[in-house]
């Protein structure tokens, strides 16, 4: 499924999409003599047995992108989708930049956004030209020829040409300026569920994840790093390590140790038979306690930065005849991916080779060659199949770490980490406090609205020159300056705190926590004013349908107006963003102990066009269930600098035992497409924690959500 493409290519720029087309056809391996693929775009390589490849811009990490992408060719291209071999894309951002971040980056849910025009266009480009190629051959006019299924035809003589057939010929062809691209109404595959084109080598083993790599002369080596962030190795007693069979060296770096073994076992042992003195640095008395009182103060005291100012604020508050206010606050999150981080390197005085599953295969490239001293071009980075990202596989410090290693080997290494390790060392999604306000008028509704979130930064991680103070982090607003109401005023401010925590996007970025502060506090206002929670917000959406469209379909769906049994509830919550509009019901039942359970989850989708509705469902569910399971049982923590979570006992998902029916509803609105893979996830608290209100009448202003403050509560 997945390898490495290198090919001969001039660039020309065609309509604002870059595309690479082939001088000549490669040569297959020396054994066949066979003549190779043709490339037809950047994107596109064609074998003559009409084998279709596509170089994906888009990291799979089980989202189903690679069917996705290949759906938006297949339909252009006039193919099946099981035609259609799907090639990992190499370092490579003057071909393979994500446009809407102008870097080659799979996250934000932006791989189908950025990419719907370009992967059409290569498409109908590659298709334009075969049908040119065929023609030529034939001595017959273009319009006299047509596709289907990798071939032209012919049709008043009824002759036919494999698209292999004549590959090679085509990539001779100037670039169509402006190909002409299908209406919605011509779509045969975008549109229709689809099986994945990755699920038969994921079901007979033959897929490669990183973790799957296996090279000649390969060795394995397990880590063991400073409990504390920011601590280093003071010594290293390593003789009883050495002892054990099949344990061949003992590697340091400034904040790790790795044991190298002939297998990982032998590496793992060795690793628990060291005796590391660390120096624990300046975090070794950092407490969770310790963080949220820095956060407080800031939040107090710090420099408030406008996101947005809409309206007159202060002459909303005066006007009020209701001013409420509510303070909420969020954890530091881990990413709990299913496969554990791993990266091989073989690093020569000529050259390095990294094989990994990165979801920004050029980042990784850059630090790998400033460890290793070598040119970026001699960085070779082999990207694979991805146990889940959610954000985690953006950053490349495990692959530095990994690189630092092997520099110091002359054999391919490849590095595991633990479970433990993963979440103990993972680089967290921000801790949150925000406060806020709002002013009701004579009818109940916000006349001002007031939103004010203290966090840290994850960009200063990203951003070669760190994040300058003064400076605005959207993503910390994005969900809160951006919402589907119309308020008559609005402010949103966002007050800089970096925590001594390492900090990285997590799946939703911004929207996970302020859609959940939003949608929270918007549900306290419709209490408050006494009015049913989804006409509240209904009101607010005056000018916005798509949003009025999914709130309507939800509350039908799920049943809104049905009466409930005591201790039991519905939460809503809605949202616009990522260029798709959600809105999804979470049903609960809270025991007197406090234990919750969820009966029945109903979400309504307005994604736009959508290329795979059978993957539309897959994201919003398995979104909801990561959301869920982190309102419902996560945090880190941490205690004399040390995390104290540390794998799926403490840092839960949800079990299918406790999973219950999800409806999900997808509406027709014939937009663009928007993105789906975080949307579930950033709906799924605020709804739930609206739901447990109306089971007991405690409010969650606090996640995860503490069992002991629902015991005994009845309905409000």
């Amino acid at each position: 499924m997945t390898g490495h493409l290198s090919i001969s290519r001039r660039k020309f720029i065609v309509g604002g999409l870059m595309v690479a087309f082939a001088c000549e056809a490669r040569a297959r391996a020396a054994t066949s003599g066979a003549a190779g693929p043709s490339a037809i775009g950047g994107f596109v390589r064609i074998s003559q047995e009409g084998s279709v490849s596509l170089v994906m811009p888009s990291v799979e990490m089980g989202q189903g992108i690679y069917t996705a992408e290949a759906a938006l060719l297949a339909e252009e291209l006039d193919v099946r989708l099981d035609q259609i071999v799907a090639i990992a894309a190499p370092p490579d951002a003057s071909l393979y930049a994500q446009p809407l971040f102008k870097a080659q980056m799979t996250g934000g849910s932006t791989s189908i956004r950025g990419f719907w025009t370009p992967l059409r266009q290569a498409g109908a480009a590659a298709r334009s030209m075969l049908v040119a190629a065929a023609a030529r051959a034939w001595a017959v006019h273009p319009d006299e020829c047509s596709t289907k299924d990798g071939t032209v035809l012919h049709s008043s003589t009824g002759r036919v040409l494999r698209y292999g057939e004549v590959a090679e010929s085509a990539a001779t062809l100037p670039i169509p300026e402006d190909p002409k691209l299908k209406s919605p109404e011509e779509f045969r595959v975008i549109g229709k569920s689809q099986r994945r084109i990755d699920t038969p080598s994921k079901v007979n083993g033959s897929a490669v994840y990183g973790i799957d790599v296996a090279l000649d002369g390969m060795k394995t080596a397990a880590v063991v790093m400073c409990p504390v962030d920011g601590g280093k190795v003071r010594s290293v007693d390593e003789a009883d390590a050495r002892k054990i069979p099949g344990v061949i060296d003992v590697l340091r770096i400034d904040d790790a140790v790795a044991v190298v073994g002939e297998h990982y076992w032998a590496a793992r042992a060795g690793v628990n038979a060291l005796n590391v003195d660390w120096d624990l640095g300046p975090n070794a008395k950092l407490s969770t306690a310790s963080i949220r009182a820095e956060v407080a103060k800031a939040a107090k005291a710090g420099t408030r930065l406008k996101a947005l100012e809409r309206g007159d604020v202060e002459a909303g508050v005066m006007s009020a005849t209701r001013l409420l206010t509510a303070e909420y606050e969020l954890p530091f999150l881990a990413h709990a991916t299913m496969e554990p981080i791993n990266t091989t390197v073989h690093v020569r005085p000529d050259g390095c080779d990294i094989w990994v599953g990165t979801q920004t295969p050029v980042v990784a490239q850059k630090h790998a060659a400033r460890i290793t001293g070598l040119p970026v071009e001699k960085v070779a980075l082999h990207n694979h199949l991805i146990g889940g990202g959610f954000g985690r596989r953006l950053q490349a410090d495990t692959i530095e770490q990994a690189v630092r290693f092997a520099k110091q080997v002359p054999y391919p290494l490849k590095i595991i980490w633990t479970r433990e390790q993963d979440i103990r060392h993972d680089r967290f999604r921000p801790c949150y406090l925000d406060r806020l306000s709002a002013s009701l008028d004579e009818q109940g509704r916000p006349s001002a609205w007031i939103h004010r979130t203290t966090s840290g930064t994850v960009r200063r991680y990203f951003d070669e020159n760190g994040w300058p103070e003064g400076k605005l982090d959207k993503d910390a607003v994005e969900g809160a300056w951006d919402s589907p109401y119309a308020f008559p005023a609005i402010r949103v401010e966002w007050i800089r705190h970096d925590p001594p925590v390492k900090l990285n996007w997590w799946r939703g970025v911004g929207p996970t926590h302020n859609v959940f502060v939003v949608e929270s506090f918007l549900d306290e206002l419709a209490h408050a004013a006494g009015q049913d929670p989804i006409a509240y917000r209904r009101a607010l959406l005056e000018a916005n349908p798509r949003a009025i469209a999914v709130l309507d379909k939800v509350a039908a769906a799920a049943g809104w107006d049905r009466p409930q049994k005591p201790r039991s509830g519905r939460g809503v919550s809605l949202h616009q963003n990522f260029g798709t509009y959600a809105a999804l019901v979470v049903e609960v039942g809270v025991a007197l102990s406090g234990e919750i359970s969820l009966t029945k989850i109903v979400a309504a989708v307005d994604c736009g066009i959508r290329i795979n509705p059978d993957t539309v469902r897959a994201q919003i569910e398995g979104g909801v269930l990561f959301g869920l399971s982190a309102a419902l049982f996560n945090g880190i923590t941490f205690s004399d600098g040390r995390v104290e979570q540390g794998n799926f006992n403490d840092y839960r998902q949800l079990r299918i035992n406790e999973t219950p029916p999800i409806e999900v509803h997808l509406l027709e609105s014939g937009e663009n497409p928007g993105g789906l893979g975080e949307v579930g996830t950033v709906s799924a608290a605020p709804a739930l924690g609206n739901a447990i209100f109306a089971a007991t009448g405690v409010r969650v202003r606090r996640l995860p959500i503490d069992r002991s403050l629902l015991s005994k509560r009845e309905n409000a």
